[in-house]
């Protein structure tokens, strides 16, 4: 079981979050073309953040963005040793940054934190491992 932390320090961590608010395509966060919107904690009806919808133009962007991906194969071409080496940093960046994604998700979804911190950070980490 994972040490959990007071209240004040996961508040903390929870003002320190900056949400991002711009659709991410190709690799980087893009200015959205829609109209924006409030995401809310579902917990508490508190406003997180405002966020940019996607647009159609945005939509098709990112379409067309993953499938050159997609059809370029780069990582399907991938030997599996590499392919394995960036999964084991991705899993390991999550454990790194296991505070504040646990934060994340408990606003995001209303979630007790002890759930996030406990089952779904280890379970994802375990997971992609």
């Amino acid at each position: 079981m994972t040490d959990l932390l007071t209240r004040a320090e996961y508040a903390a961590i929870a003002g320190e979050i900056s949400f991002p608010s711009a659709p991410f395509i190709d690799g980087k966060f893009r200015k959205g073309r829609g109209a924006m919107m409030p995401t809310l904690n579902p917990a508490t009806g508190e406003e997180l953040t405002r966020i940019a919808t996607a647009s159609a133009r945005d939509v098709d962007l990112a379409v067309e963005k993953a499938r050159g991906a997609f059809d370029q194969g780069r990582w399907a071409k991938t030997h599996p040793t590499e392919r394995k080496e960036v999964l084991i940093r991705l899993a390991r960046l999550i454990t790194r940054n296991r505070r504040e994604l646990a934060v994340m998700e408990s606003l995001e979804c209303g979630k007790p934190i002890r759930d996030c911190e406990a089952i779904d950070i280890p379970e994802t980490v375990a997971c992609i491992r």
